[in-house]
């Protein structure tokens, strides 16, 4: 698979009075700088990122080159125009970034996990470790501005995604961070694998997995 290979990927639509889009590269800075203020409480973001003077800068860092450098050019990542929500997706049959080019992509967050860089990577091996390998979405980021949450942002920005996996008959996966968060998942059909304490004294996350649920309701 390469990234010239066209994957099968929803365009976007508007639910429940709220309308997503596929992002582009003008999209990137906004959202990053959207995912930075939504994750800023977030405690694998914490531990990942030690320096609480200089996380926003290394969590900007982060996004970007998820967004720009793994995932934008497969069509999964979704956006609103007024940039309150972000949605990460990893499409079905997308490739892992993995040699070099992986390597690459850490480059610029790479100042700022140097002085535990052993617990970086032991934290990274781990999760991917986890990833299911039967062909399903992946939901890598997902995150709502805080003056906007409680408005369906968030759902709205995984229906474009789970519509298409009912209708195709894909499952999707995902690791939430936050405890509070899983029974808003659970909402949208995923259920708790396992919960996972990261390594190094790290806090849990929890893998989830949905299967499809059959084509959505008209």
């Amino acid at each position: 698979m390469t990234p010239e290979t066209p994957l099968s990927v929803p365009s976007g639509g508007t639910f429940g009075g709220v309308t997503v889009r596929q992002a582009t590269e003008a999209d990137v800075g906004a959202m990053s700088a959207q995912l930075c203020r939504a994750f800023a409480d977030d405690p694998v973001m914490a531990h990942v990122f030690r320096n609480e003077g200089r996380r926003t800068k290394a969590m900007t860092a982060y996004f970007t080159s998820q967004i720009r450098g793994d995932y934008l050019r497969f069509g999964g990542c979704y956006t609103t125009d007024d940039h309150l929500g972000a949605a990460v997706w990893g499409p079905a049959g997308k490739p892992l970034l993995t040699g070099m080019a992986g390597i690459a992509n850490l480059v610029k967050v790479l100042p700022y996990v140097v002085s535990h860089l052993k617990s970086t990577l032991d934290m990274i091996s781990l999760i991917e470790s986890m990833h299911p390998h039967e062909p399903h979405w992946y939901l890598a980021t997902l995150g709502t501005d805080p003056d906007a949450q409680g408005r369906g942002i968030g759902s709205a920005l995984m229906r474009p995604v789970l519509d298409h996996c009912d209708a195709e008959g894909l499952p999707a996966y995902l690791e939430s961070s936050k405890e509070r968060n899983v029974p808003f998942y659970a909402r949208h059909g995923f259920t708790v694998v396992k919960e996972v304490p990261l390594p190094h004294g790290g806090p849990s996350i929890w893998t989830m997995w949905r299967k499809p649920q059959g084509p959505p309701a008209l």
